[in-house]
């Protein structure tokens, strides 16, 4: 055994008071030696866990630069804790750590006081480590770096511990004054103005290129307010507004209701939660707006009736600090079919909006309406009823001034998107005008497999396997989705494409955003064809004439020379339509230097005092001179450049020395405060 190793071990038994000479060696063994990880492994951990149940994971295999900077320091884990030890040193004075450490101080403040008397080197180094906490996937992963280190070398310790690769690294959270030095990687981490521990967020850009923001920004939500509007049905009280952290349960939120109105909790039936929560779901995690609508119904009328399904539900544990009444609620809690229907707990609301098997696409179009009429209420947008075949030649097999595109909207009652989709995005006033505007808007329900099989072969048979596919690797936690289909120049006039694809994990201003651009991208595409198809009807027309000539030359001599003027007539409206945009455009131009010029103070003389000469040298070479007073307003020197006919918003003033541009400062400062006298000569350049 090496010296050092004997120094380890000699460390590890004085501290834990572990007599036993191979107990010792096979707990350092087991951690390669690492004094302090020996340590976290054997003494009671006293410390408050964390209320956030976010576990790091195992620590990746450090390199030498977070190796040498922490010592082997990791986060100590209740895994790795075999038991309370008793740490005395032997040899020492009586009653020296006689008693478990942990109940003078707690573990993480003894190891931290350890590491420092084992390591001197980290009481001068501890400053210049930067800890970086990188939340991601509901999992919080430790980094520890030193000061010089650079944002590249952040990137692959991020790579190291969740596998990430650096090209679909996204980091939120770095300083609002240094985000734009933080996207080069080779910036160090002390010109970033960081603190000593950070948090920051990791988001995995998806290889669609699109961010995968579902759980982003729960942890930043669970700090928020929400304000949540009860409505009570039938509305015999005004609505009840509770102001609520975003970690307060669906449980609570029923529990603070019970107070207030006095509804036992196996009383109250819910409507307006997102599909897919639970009595332990908070705020933050529903997915619903920082203020949104529920309404409750007080059902102690049918709860008789009710009994035999009651009997049934699961029985949820409750805190000891709860109240007598809340455990005797309990027993509703987990009933998530009952509490959070739309309808009675005897008819649940199906989260479908197509029966299982449906045997006719245009019967389940006509179903699949009414139910999302029905379930969302009005506004909503206007579906169209038919067949997919038929929406699509709606939509698509027209001619190109006519031609629409087609958003297919897949539904899925399962998916926890699915209400803030319907609910919030596509009752939009915006959005339901941008579809009935541009769009074609076809409905299904994917939620049975059945119906997604009919539907895929629909799609299949209408436009092509690689929209099936497309459709068909739609994950359900980016349900529900839509689909927009349009007809590619490229693949022929006859044959549609997938366009894009928006997923429901989308806010209202991107899917705008989204929709605006697609239509605008294929408003462009339809221009060409639009002339194409004009140039083939000249053609045809041409050709229609040339037949007719064979029975009435004449006639079509005077229909080639009525053509003839036509097209010259064109031509010269389109050369005046060019001559009157020019003249407007010099009456513009010629009215912004009159003004200009008439803005311009009377020039002083030689011999007055406080005046100062400006020399304005144009593009061309020569000079403009004027002389002004040192009290005059650098407005008055671009009035001047623009009584020259050099408009402002052509070209820009430039001050040679200290090189600056005088025309994107401030207007009112005086040329004695810009320091523009006695003399002074400035450069006039195109933007």
């Amino acid at each position: 055994m090496s010296e050092s190793k004997e120094d380890t071990l000699a460390s590890f038994q004085a501290i834990t008071g572990i007599d036993d000479v191979g107990e010792a060696f096979s707990h350092l063994e087991a951690v390669n030696w690492n004094l302090m990880e020996a340590l976290s492994r054997v003494m009671p951990h006293e410390d408050t866990p964390l209320s956030n149940p976010i576990h790091p994971p195992e620590p990746a295999a450090p390199d030498p630069v977070t190796h040498q900077s922490t010592n082997g320091f990791r986060p100590l884990s209740f895994d790795d804790m075999p038991g309370t030890s008793t740490a005395r040193i032997p040899g020492g004075p009586p009653g020296l750590f006689s008693e478990p450490m942990t109940a003078m101080f707690p573990t993480s403040q003894l190891l931290a006081q350890l590491s420092i008397n084992l390591d001197p080197s980290r009481q001068n180094n501890n400053q210049n480590i930067i800890i970086f906490n990188i939340h991601f996937n509901q999992q919080l992963y430790q980094i520890r770096l030193p000061a010089t280190a650079t944002v590249e070398q952040l990137k692959r310790k991020i790579y190291d511990v969740t596998s990430v690769p650096q090209c679909r690294q996204a980091i939120r959270g770095w300083p609002p004054s240094s985000a734009r030095d933080a996207q080069l990687p080779g910036t160090q981490l002390c010109n970033l103005s960081l603190a000593q521990e950070n948090e920051f967020i990791l988001v995995d850009l998806t290889e669609d290129g699109f961010m995968d923001t579902e759980h982003d920004d729960i942890s930043q939500r669970l700090d928020k307010v929400f304000t949540i509007e009860i409505v009570e049905e039938p509305n015999s009280n005004p609505p009840l507004t509770l102001q609520l952290p975003g970690s307060t349960t669906m449980q609570e939120v029923k529990t603070n209701y019970f107070y207030i109105r006095s509804v036992p909790v196996r009383h109250q039936e819910w409507t307006g939660w997102p599909n897919g929560c639970n009595n332990e779901t908070n705020l933050a995690q529903s997915g619903i707006d920082l203020t949104h609508k529920l309404f409750v119904r007080n059902i102690s009328e049918r709860t008789q009736n009710n009994s035999n399904l009651l009997s049934n539900t699961e029985i949820v544990n409750v805190d000891s600090e709860s109240s007598a009444d809340e455990f005797e609620d309990a027993t509703d809690f987990n009933n998530s079919e009952y509490i959070f229907s739309d309808s009675p707990p005897v008819q649940p609301l199906n989260r479908h909006l197509i029966p299982n098997n449906i045997d006719d696409e245009i019967n389940g179009s006509t179903i699949f309406v009414e139910n999302y009429k029905q379930r969302f209420m009005d506004p909503y947008p206007e579906f169209y009823v038919g067949s997919l075949e038929s929406a699509l030649r709606e939509a698509c097999h027209k001619p190109a001034k006519e031609r629409k595109l087609l958003a297919i909207y897949l539904h899925h009652g399962e998916s926890i998107l699915t209400n803030v989709f319907c609910d919030h995005l596509m009752k939009h006033e915006s959005i339901i005008q941008t579809f009935k505007e541009n769009f074609v808007l076809y409905g299904w329900d994917l939620t049975y497999e059945s119906n997604k099989d009919m539907f895929l072969s629909s799609l299949t048979a209408c436009i092509g396997s690689t929209a099936s596919l497309t459709a068909r690797n739609i994950k359900l936690d980016k349900l529900p989705a839509i689909m927009l289909i349009g007809k590619s120049r490229m693949t022929g006039r006859t044959s549609c494409e997938v366009l894009s694809v928006i997923h429901g994990n989308i806010g209202l201003d991107d899917l705008l955003a989204r929709l605006i651009e697609t239509c605008e991208m294929y408003e462009e595409q339809l221009k060409h064809e639009i002339r194409e198809e004009d140039e083939r009807a000249a053609r045809d027309q041409v050709k229609a004439e040339q037949d007719m000539a064979y029975e009435a030359t004449l006639q079509a001599d005077m229909a080639k020379e009525a053509a003839k003027r036509q097209k010259e007539a064109a031509q010269a409206a389109e050369r005046k339509r060019i001559e009157s945009e020019q003249a407007e455009e010099d009456a513009r131009r010629e009215s912004i230097r009159l003004v200009a010029e008439q803005s311009l103070p009377q020039e002083p003389t030689e011999n007055e005092a406080s005046i100062s000469k400006i020399r304005v040298r144009k593009p061309t070479g020569d000079f403009l001179e004027r002389r002004f007073f040192t009290r005059n307003t650098l407005q008055d020197l671009l009035n001047f450049v623009a009584a020259n006919g050099f408009l402002i918003d052509e070209f820009k003033l430039i001050r040679s020395w200290p090189r600056c541009d005088l025309t994107a400062i401030d207007a009112n400062q005086t040329l004695e405060t810009l320091k523009l006298f006695p003399q002074e000569t400035v450069i006039l350049e195109e933007r």
